[in-house]
């Protein structure tokens, strides 16, 4: 996009993650703000428009994805911007609440303290200094698009002072800002990182005032609602302040070494993790027996994240190398960074043996096959989704606790279902290995109640 002064914002997209990092320029000097893992994105839009990065700026120490900016910096040579308060490993220029930094001859970032998200979360506002505009602001988890960061990942002392820091923090910007200043959020686009979820593409500060809870809301009500909403997030986010504290440095994306069919067949029965990275519906048809199914096509790096006992092996399965670079791209993100191995081709490459498959089907089947024999429903959504409508009967395990809970999942044939259809295929593939009878439900939920499945909750 750009802004009405010719400064030009572009957005660098994370949609596994739910993020956007952002490259701010005036055709000659440029900065970036939360830039991702994998650098090179980076690099290769300062080269395409011509361009010299001199600062980098970090709104927090992000708890979702490993941060690329002390490799961008020390890349680019750019002024790495960390907030003063945070206790890092590395060397940074210290930022402080209310701080101006001109970056160009024009563009002149205020770092606004916001916290919520974090105790030391900046927000940055930008104003062309050659219009007088206030172009926007680079909220991080912040201010996001009807909603907020979510407050409760730094642990449940602290999420009472964080929320009400979060409503302060969102009337901070709102009171500062103009109405037609843009709002840049680097979650809320998928991310566990957000409170709740919006499908809006972009924002104003005007817009968030009459639509966002938290400016909308009285505090208390704000804080209610939002801790009422919350549910779980991925295990690895333990995993990233940590690293991000340390300095990470720029990830080796080459490739791992090749694996054979023996080999891969040690790697499985010595508890590594196999990942057949094939759509769903091609896995469910045959599969190397013991691998597990995260498809490319899903939220892969988020649920390998979250499922994986943090420190095991893995080992890639696709069916070129570029299905491996790209799977090996998305966990780099998360600081999985090197794979212990990879293979390419089909299943009849990667097994000495046969095949192993298990069955597909719909929503209309389970309701169909229900009128001729008993079959064990089992629904991988979280908590909240299974409580707002779920199918009579069903056994609710969240995926992210399957693995440590399949002696849970009662005898007999099991049809796994989730909302759309991808956490039912990963279920399926845990299930399949254990050696039970599993049918997938490759199926939207919405199609359960239409199927004559009886529903309970109350969205029901």
């Amino acid at each position: 996009m750009t802004a009405p002064s010719a400064l030009t914002v572009l957005l660098i997209e994370t949609p596994t993650l739910g993020d956007r990092s952002y490259l701010v320029h005036d055709g000659e000097i440029a900065f970036v703000v939360d830039p991702q893992r994998d650098i090179d994105r980076v690099m290769a839009l300062l080269q395409e428009h011509g361009v010299r990065a001199t600062h980098v700026l970090e709104t927090h120490i992000h708890n979702d994805y490993v941060t690329g900016g002390l490799a961008l910096a020390a890349a680019t040579g750019a002024a790495y911007l960390v907030n003063a308060a945070d206790d890092v490993a590395f060397e940074r220029t210290p930022v402080h609440d209310g701080q101006e930094i001109l970056v160009g001859s024009r563009m002149r970032l205020t770092a606004l303290a916001t916290p919520g998200h974090t105790f030391t979360h900046l927000s940055y506002a930008l104003r062309d200094t050659e219009s007088g505009s206030d172009l926007g602001v680079f909220s991080g988890g912040s201010l996001l698009y009807g909603a907020t960061g979510r407050p409760d990942l730094l642990g449940a002392d602290h999420t009472d002072a964080l929320v009400r820091h979060q409503h302060a923090s969102a009337h901070r910007l709102a009171d500062l800002l103009p109405d037609e200043a843009e709002v840049f959020p680097t979650h809320g686009f998928g991310s566990f990182c957000s409170a709740t979820q919006t499908a809006a593409a972009s924002s104003t500060i005007g817009l968030e005032r009459r639509r966002n809870p938290v400016l909308t809301q009285d505090a208390e009500t704000y804080v209610r609602e939002l801790l009422a909403g919350l549910g779980p997030w991925p295990a690895y986010y333990a995993h990233m302040a940590p690293a991000n504290a340390d300095g990470p440095a720029a990830p080796d994306l080459s490739p791992p070494e090749r694996a054979d069919a023996a080999e891969l067949r040690r790697r499985i029965e010595a508890g590594e993790w196999v990942v057949d990275l094939r759509h769903r519906t091609a896995f469910a048809a045959g599969h190397a027996p013991g691998t597990l199914n995260l498809g490319l096509d899903g939220g892969f790096a988020t649920y390998v994240g979250w499922l994986i006992p943090w420190g095991t092996p893995i080992t890639l399965l696709g069916e070129s190398v570029e299905d491996v670079a790209e799977a090996q791209r998305e966990l780099v993100r998360i600081g999985i960074d090197r794979p212990a191995a990879h293979a390419t081709g089909t299943p009849h490459d990667w097994t000495e043996g046969g095949l192993a498959s298990f069955a597909t089907a719909t929503f209309g089947d389970l309701a169909h096959v229900r009128h001729h024999r008993e079959v064990v429903i089992l629904d991988v959504r979280r908590r909240d989704e299974h409580h707002a409508t779920a199918i009579a009967g069903a056994v609710n395990i969240p995926l992210h606790e399957l693995l440590s809970r399949l002696g849970e999942v009662p005898a007999g044939e099991v049809w796994v279902h989730c909302a759309g259809g991808y956490r039912a295929s990963i279920a399926a593939s845990m299930l399949d290995g254990h050696g039970r009878t599993v049918v997938a439900v490759d199926d939207v939920m919405d199609n359960a109640g239409t199927a004559g499945l009886p529903l309970m909750g109350p969205s029901a």
